[in-house]
């Protein structure tokens, strides 16, 4: 494990995962997928349709559709709880995160050939003090990201199979995005392409 970048509260763990343990996330994962299908959000206000597919796990799932962006308990669609959160997942989470609590929502984002994410801002919990950390599965990502406002200097990162990205202090607002899939730089997924889990704390703990 290196972590090979750290400016501004923002960590990168090139193949913090090795192949072992990316393995097993990935059987986790395909169990999450099993019970809580994997769906296409749209955009608040427009209804525009994402390109990339997600799903969660966890007690809480983020959702994005015509009502806005917000967590809620149940799949939009089956309206079954989330599945529980995949336990390699939670243990990244405790071994880079430095936060006194566990995550509430891991959102799995499925990116296929062409999908794509555009800067945003991960704003939408209340303890903005808890850090994101982010683990990438299949093909390298062009990650973009900047700073808290929108309009700042931005630069492109590649994250592999195996790295965990942390965002943590002033990076936590940081805009950021991906701006493409290289595919065929990883043969872990058989349809090729990319899995992203995004590990979020979304309440404040109760004081002990």
């Amino acid at each position: 494990m290196v972590d090979a970048l750290r400016t501004d509260g923002l960590r990168i763990f090139p193949a913090h995962l090795d192949g072992a343990r990316v393995a097993e996330l990935l059987a986790e994962l395909r169990r999450v997928m099993q019970e809580a299908p994997p769906f296409r959000p749209t955009i608040p206000g427009t209804g525009a349709p994402f390109s990339v597919m997600m799903t969660n796990a966890g007690p809480l799932g983020w959702l994005s559709d015509r009502a806005g962006y917000r967590y809620e308990p149940r799949h939009p669609e089956t309206g079954r709880p989330w599945p529980p959160m995949p336990a390699t997942a939670l243990a990244v989470w405790r071994e880079v995160a430095g936060y006194a609590a566990d995550p509430e929502a891991c959102l799995v984002n499925i990116y296929e050939a062409g999908a794509r994410m555009g800067l945003h801002q991960d704003r939408d919990e209340v303890a903005l003090e808890a850090p994101v950390v982010s683990i990438s599965l299949g093909d390298t990502a062009l990650f973009r990201i900047g700073s808290p406002s929108r309009r700042g200097p931005t630069r492109s990162l590649r994250l592999a199979s195996g790295d965990v990205v942390v965002l943590a202090g002033p990076s936590r607002l940081a805009f950021h995005g991906i701006d493409r899939i290289l595919p065929g730089t990883s043969r872990l997924l058989p349809e090729g392409g990319r899995i992203n889990l995004t590990l979020r704390r979304v309440t404040r703990p109760l004081p002990a």
